[in-house]
């Protein structure tokens, strides 16, 4: 979602090489029903990066293209399916998730939208070497966000999207 967006970007700013941008499969839209490039995607299109979009990451078929990549490292961001085993051996760096909650607070969907309905002070962003369960890898690094007492759900989402970028840019320099 768009929620990523901002990460994907700072890690174009910054040098990094992204060979592959893996995101959720086009949604039909509107009364017209026409398909809409996820947020994710289309930023990858405007930086000429190739974008892949499997039903399920589980899929042997999406399993054995992404082999091809030899990736160093998968950053994964909201992406809204939980990576099979397969998947989080290639790396030789592993993959790292992006959430956006301090966890183990508010694991799985919906974490900024929990912060703000159970009034909490601060959330943040936390980086993780991703397991197979949901959010449940050991914790890398984390940023603390404060909550503004008119917070919504969509301030709170922009202020931690901002968030992310340098987070994992921290944390891709001491993978390094």
């Amino acid at each position: 979602p768009d929620f990523a967006v901002g990460t994907l970007e700072e890690i174009i700013k910054a040098g990094h090489e992204v060979v592959l941008v893996v995101s959720q499969p086009d949604k039909a839209v509107g009364r017209s029903k026409a398909l809409r490039y996820t947020p994710v995607k289309a930023c990858a299109l405007e930086h000429g990066i190739e974008v892949y979009q499997p039903q399920k990451v589980r899929d042997s078929e999406c399993i054995e293209r992404l082999r091809t990549y030899h990736p160093d490292i998968i950053i994964v961001e909201a992406f809204g399916q939980i990576i099979p085993r397969a998947i989080l051996d290639m790396p030789r760096y592993g993959c790292v998730n992006v959430h956006a909650s301090l966890l183990p607070k508010y694991r799985g969907a919906a974490p900024i939208q929990w912060a703000v309905i159970n009034g909490d002070a601060v959330t943040g962003v936390t980086t993780m070497r991703m397991d197979e369960g949901l959010d449940t890898g050991d914790m890398i690094e984390h940023v603390v966000v404060p909550i503004d007492a008119k917070e919504t759900g969509e301030s709170l989402h922009d202020k931690l999207a901002v968030a992310g970028g340098p987070l994992l840019l921290d944390v891709l320099a001491k993978l390094e």
